[in-house]
């Protein structure tokens, strides 16, 4: 039997501050002990909807996700939440969908959210959404940084901090960091 290397890579952050949102992801993406690529590009900004997306896994599979979250942005007006769930119910039906693995965050004024391909639809208590290689890194960075005397007010500087300081402990995160706003 022939012992394929395994991809791992990438670490999502979302949150919002306010009014103001934002979500970032690390470019790396590692095949066995090799650093395969380091920009990769795995947060999206769909601007008709004021919607953050990004996605941790195989890059075809979270590809395939964006665009179906985008379909159900479009068949319900914007409603995330709903677009969220409907999403959610035909990951976990659709025998083709069901196969994909990947994960979502979506970030939006009207929430944040975790999916998988388990049907799970995560809202965190702290709105703060982390998945990936380094995501409990970040999450805890972002935590510390929101906890601290005097919180940022602008997201897209705790995103940026938390993922340096992920890269810096997870061996598949890196520091060419992508963050989006809204």
């Amino acid at each position: 039997m022939k012992n394929y290397k395994s991809f791992h890579g990438t670490t999502i952050l979302g949150l919002c501050i306010g009014d103001r949102a934002a979500i970032g992801g690390d470019g790396q993406v590692t095949l066995g002990d090799e650093i395969f690529k380091s920009g990769a590009k795995k947060v999206r900004k769909f601007d008709n909807y004021d919607v953050l997306v990004g996605f941790a896994g195989a890059a075809a599979d979270g590809l395939t996700l964006l665009d179906r979250f985008e379909e159900k942005l479009s068949e319900y007006s914007g409603n995330v939440p709903r677009s969220v769930v409907e999403l959610a119910k035909d990951w976990r039906m659709d025998r083709y969908l069901r196969r994909l693995e990947a994960m979502l965050v979506v970030v939006s004024k009207s929430g944040n959210y975790v999916l998988s391909g388990n049907g799970d639809v995560i809202e965190p208590d702290d709105g703060i959404c982390a998945i990936g290689s380094g995501g409990g890194f970040a999450l805890a960075a972002a935590r510390a940084i929101l906890s601290g005397p005097t919180p940022p007010k602008n997201p897209a500087d705790v995103v940026k901090r938390s993922l340096e300081i992920a890269s810096n402990i997870c061996i598949f995160t890196n520091d060419k960091i992508t963050v989006l706003t809204i």
